[in-house]
């Protein structure tokens, strides 16, 4: 029997409380987004940057759990692992995307009304495999790769990064690692310096410019992590979890650098918080501990549910967006449907992990288990 597919090491548990404080700020993040009127006065304003956090703390993580694997384990058991870690949660992210959908009818998309249910169905089964779509079967007017559920896109880079890393760069040393990195940093930052909006959004769509930003934002960062990972040497650092924590709001909350007339400013920001902040707040919680049982809940229930709301929680921020722009409502008068919506996003999460999610996956592991 292959045990590994069933053997695990231990948790980060302060980087799992930090990818959920990411994912909470993501749900807060497009729900101010309704409101905006541009990039500029966008409240939470750098909350994008998130998937790139997201991108750097897998990169580490894959790197913590597979490097020093691959004498028993082969490709194969590699990419088994994944699918059944992220798979699930891809597919019910898409039943909820079009179970959704046609209450999103609003001045934002307003031919969703017209888009036949065979066709929406077909976009969702597409959308399980992670397969981007073509703008020519785009059902909402967004041009993106997966039209129930935005998010995906980010998957998708991330399951490209899983095969690079699985196929080449599992085998590069530390000095080759290095090398891919700072070209790919080199490329991340002519990306932030010549974005039209000075900033480093975008990837969600199948057309060449996009796919460009796809690629910048997702190796750097992935890659990054997992050359943390390998230069080791943490320190022992106190109160990490909370520090990182405040850490992460900051960076996220930062109005926009330079304005309309200084763009190349907050691209600045963006390669500078990408390329060195984001690798030392994961350096720092790599490197604290947690103390107490009420501090470890906390990490373990963040870290559970970051997954589930960051793919879960698009379809309800769809709805929310089109409402207000049906309306015209400020953010003072929607506030209680927004915290209704913020809520909801977390308990949706919650059902999703604890009702589907996890007797999937563990289901799946030890199918998978009895025939290895």
């Amino acid at each position: 029997m292959n045990t590994t597919l069933s053997a695990s090491k231990p948790h980060y548990p302060i980087l799992d409380g930090l990818r959920g404080v990411a994912a909470l700020m993501v749900v807060a993040f497009h729900i101010f987004e309704a409101h905006a009127t541009s990039h500029l006065d966008q409240v939470i304003n750098h909350g994008y940057l998130a998937v790139d956090f997201f991108f750097l703390l897998s990169g580490f993580v894959i790197g913590y759990a597979y490097d020093d694997r691959w004498e028993k384990m082969n490709v194969g058991d590699f990419f088994k692992r994944r699918l059944i870690r992220l798979q699930p949660m891809v597919i019910i992210g898409m039943i909820i995307g079009g179970l959704c959908f046609y209450f999103q009818d609003s001045v934002l998309w307003p031919t969703i009304h017209e888009v036949p249910i065979w066709k929406m169905l077909l976009v969702m089964v597409i959308g399980f495999t992670l397969i981007p779509v073509p703008t020519s079967m785009d059902i909402r007017g967004w041009a993106e790769m997966h039209p129930l559920n935005g998010p995906g896109w980010s998957l998708f880079y991330e399951y490209i990064a899983n095969i690079l890393y699985a196929l080449f760069v599992r085998k590069f040393s530390k000095k080759a690692l290095s090398i891919l990195v700072f070209l790919s940093g080199l490329a991340l930052i002519h990306l932030a310096l010549t974005s039209p909006n000075g900033d480093l959004i975008g990837g969600w769509s199948l057309d060449p410019e996009q796919l460009h930003i796809g690629f910048a934002r997702v190796m750097y960062p992935f890659f990054a992590g997992v050359l943390l990972f390998r230069m080791g040497k943490l320190i022992q650092v106190k109160n990490a979890f909370l520090l990182c924590s405040l850490l992460i709001i900051v960076v996220f909350s930062m109005p926009r650098i330079g304005g309309s007339e200084h763009l190349w400013m907050n691209g600045i920001y963006d390669s500078v918080t990408v390329i060195l902040f984001f690798p030392l707040i994961v350096f720092l919680a790599a490197s604290g501990e947690i103390k107490g049982t009420m501090a470890m809940r906390v990490c373990k229930f963040f870290g559970d549910i970051s997954y589930p709301i960051y793919i879960t929680h698009f379809p309800i921020i769809y709805i929310y967006t089109g409402w207000v722009a049906d309306k015209k409502i400020p953010f003072s008068e929607a506030f209680p449907i927004s915290v209704l919506a913020y809520v909801s996003c977390i308990v949706l999460a919650y059902a999703c992990l604890k009702l589907y999610d996890e007797p999937v996956r563990l289901w799946l592991n030890k199918k998978v288990s009895k025939r290895a």
